[in-house]
């Protein structure tokens, strides 16, 4: 009896990332099926996706992460899924790993990645993010985006989980500006998640929060053996804290605004 062979679907989200995508879809090129969901990118992505013989490219409005994804999830044709973002790059001997995953009808529906962090082209081996861990392969079957979260997204998985062995390399740095208004655009986004979880503004959780962050990235999380690379990332990871709290405040206040205008 011959078994049919499990097939393989890449999934990616974008939006202008335009000296990005490129590695990203060609490092993902040993799947059967590439699906990129783009949010109407101003910067060639989606003309250069458009172009890609092995990409299939769909143009959807952005609402929030866990949103999209969810809606990218539903567009896989295959059961087994390989959820990448547009920075993160599948080294040759983590494409062998996910290969062989598939390929060995493990009961296991969804496997953790570990991460290594870029600063431009060089490893951030600290920060904080040493730990980090991800849900990136799994069966589109035994698995869902949690809708308690519109940033930061997390996976129900309904059966056991692993761990692959070989890392998953992650872009995340390409330069201030870009970095600072990705941290600044994560805290307004959990900002409206706090605020439709009813939490309140105080500007003693922000002064708190946002310093802790900090140093607990900076010093007990070790960044500052990363140097000035260390430096920046936990000084913007700790201004989209500061962000958060200021954007919570400005919800509320909108709040406060229009119950009053609405009152007889």
């Amino acid at each position: 009896m011959i078994t049919k062979k499990e097939q393989l679907t890449a999934l990616v989200i974008t939006y202008n990332e335009i000296g990005y995508i490129e590695k990203c879809i060609e490092s993902v090129s040993f799947a059967d099926e590439i699906i990129v969901v783009d949010s109407f990118s101003t910067d060639g992505t989606y003309e250069y996706l458009k172009e890609h013989p092995k990409v299939k490219v769909i143009q959807n409005p952005f609402e929030n992460f866990t949103a999209q994804k969810s809606f990218t999830l539903k567009q896989a044709t295959n059961d087994w899924v390989l959820f990448l973002d547009a920075d993160e790059i599948v080294s040759d001997a983590l494409q062998n790993e996910i290969s062989e995953t598939v390929a060995s009808d493990t009961e296991i529906a969804a496997f953790w990645f570990y991460r290594q962090f870029m600063f431009n082209n060089e490893k951030l081996n600290f920060s904080g993010w040493q730990t980090d861990k991800n849900y990136r392969l799994f069966r589109k079957s035994k698995a869902v985006f949690s809708d308690c979260k519109i940033v930061h997204e997390t996976l129900d998985v309904d059966g056991t989980s692993g761990i692959l062995e070989e890392k998953l390399t992650h872009y995340c740095y390409k330069n201030y500006e870009d970095y600072k208004g990705k941290m600044l655009k994560y805290g307004r986004l959990k900002a409206i998640e706090s605020f439709y979880k009813e939490k309140k503004f105080s500007y003693v959780m922000m002064l708190l929060k946002t310093s802790w962050k900090f140093f607990n990235h900076y010093f007990l999380r070790l960044g500052i053996l990363d140097g000035k690379k260390g430096f920046t990332i936990c000084y913007l990871n700790s201004l989209g804290v500061l962000e958060r709290y200021n954007e919570l405040k400005r919800l509320e206040q909108k709040n406060e605004l229009a119950y009053y205008l609405v009152m007889p």
